[in-house]
């Protein structure tokens, strides 16, 4: 009978926190400072993760897909002496925010990344133990296969990345900027045979992601839930707003992702 309750009140939780849908309502401007982007209203990206040197350093992003595991950026070069931040809002030393402090057990880096293409530009870290899901973490939709999303949709990047490019250092709270989509063709006339299938573009519309958002979500929202469409992967050197950003393609990630999580 206890394990029947257990097993009910872990339903519950999953459904209470199901993919995509955060209890704490986001609301973009645009939609409705990354590089002219804006503080994120706290803990509305609930699925974001700062990734951290044991010094508190923050060096990437990433996005928690179910307790177990987050995904980031291959480039990040995520190794299992890194610390993994969920719940953070403000990654001010003032801040008593209720983070999550957890440690990679296992990086699972695609075995077609390419660091000189910058293709397949996807990492899964598996947490040596699960986040606790509540109002503050709970995880993004994952897009399908099969998903098409259209040039010209609006999504969201979320990150703690410089918000210009000569800044000294990243900002403490969380920023956000909604961006248009590319198709591969427009994205071509601005980085011409650097694009390839397995990227995505957005920007160059007044906003970008900059250096720390690395391996950070771009999300569209897909029936009703936030849909994590992009991981940010490389763009301007300047974070130039004119210049699309170019982000790994999860649709065509997605097999690779659930074949890794059905086998560890």
């Amino acid at each position: 009978m206890a394990f029947l309750w257990i097993v009910s009140c872990l339903a519950f939780v999953s459904a209470a926190y199901g993919c995509g849908t955060p209890a704490i309502t986001p609301q973009v401007s645009g939609y409705a400072r990354i590089v002219n982007g804006e503080e994120a209203v706290p803990h509305s990206w609930p699925w974001q993760v700062s990734l951290q040197q044991s010094s508190g350093f923050h060096f990437c992003g990433g996005s928690l897909i179910n307790e177990n595991w987050v995904v980031t950026a291959a480039h990040c070069n995520v190794r299992t002496y890194h610390v993994v931040i969920v719940g953070e809002h403000n990654k001010g030393s003032g801040s008593n925010e209720d983070i999550q402090k957890l440690k990679p057990a296992q990086v699972f880096t695609h075995p077609l990344w390419n660091p000189r293409t910058i293709n397949n530009d996807i990492s899964l870290i598996k947490l040596a133990l699960p986040a606790r899901l509540g109002p503050n973490v709970s995880p993004v939709c994952l897009a399908e296969s099969s998903d098409n999303f259209s040039a010209g949709t609006t999504c969201v990047t979320s990150g703690w990345g410089l918000t210009r490019y000569t800044a000294a250092n990243t900002p403490s709270l969380l920023q956000q900027a909604s961006l248009p989509l590319l198709s591969n063709e427009q994205c071509k006339q601005h980085w011409g045979s650097n694009i390839s299938g397995v990227m995505i573009c957005a920007g160059g519309a007044g906003a970008t992601s900059c250096m720390g958002d690395s391996g950070g979500p771009l999300v569209c929202e897909n029936a009703g839930a936030w849909t994590l469409v992009g991981i940010v992967s490389w763009g301007s050197s300047r974070c130039s707003t004119s210049t699309p950003a170019v982000y790994a393609r999860v649709t065509e990630l997605r097999s690779w992702v659930d074949q890794t999580l059905a086998a560890n």
